[in-house]
């Protein structure tokens, strides 16, 4: 499982390529679209971005998943937007768009789970690694 330590150092590389490259690199990743989530840390209040993969969408709402390599803790990302779902999201040719986020409800779970993992197996071989549910975030346009 990686560590916080190599995800931070990972996200700044990705974030990295995306300036140099001016855009045009780093926007997908295992064949599913990268976005950048801006949440406010639950603890600082600052702002903090993350790189992520979103492996379906649906309209205008995004899912993401809150797997960190099948890690048994969270990703802090997720614990910010539980604490305050008032965040931002960038996709390629687009700037930050405010949304709101929420966590896929038992139903929606069990709707999305495997278009999540048809789209990206790696996520069950994540959930066969920790004894928690792998949560899945549902982000959507705020009104």
């Amino acid at each position: 499982m990686p560590s916080d330590t190599m995800l931070r150092f990972s996200n700044r590389l990705h974030r990295g390529l995306l300036g140099i490259s001016g855009g045009r690199l780093g926007w997908t990743t295992a064949g599913m679209p990268v976005l950048k989530l801006t949440t406010v840390g639950r603890r600082s209040g600052q702002e903090r971005t993350v790189m992520l993969t979103t492996p379906h969408q649906e309209g205008d709402a995004i899912v993401i998943v809150a797997s960190k390599g099948g890690d048994d803790n969270h990703p802090a990302w997720y614990l910010n937007l539980v604490e305050n779902p008032e965040v931002k999201v960038a996709m390629k040719g687009s700037s930050a768009r405010p949304m709101c986020a929420r966590v896929a409800s038992t139903g929606d779970r069990e709707r999305l789970w495997p278009l999540v993992t048809a789209a990206y197996t790696g996520y069950a071989n994540y959930q066969e690694k920790t004894d928690r549910e792998i949560p899945l975030a549902i982000l959507e346009p705020a009104t």
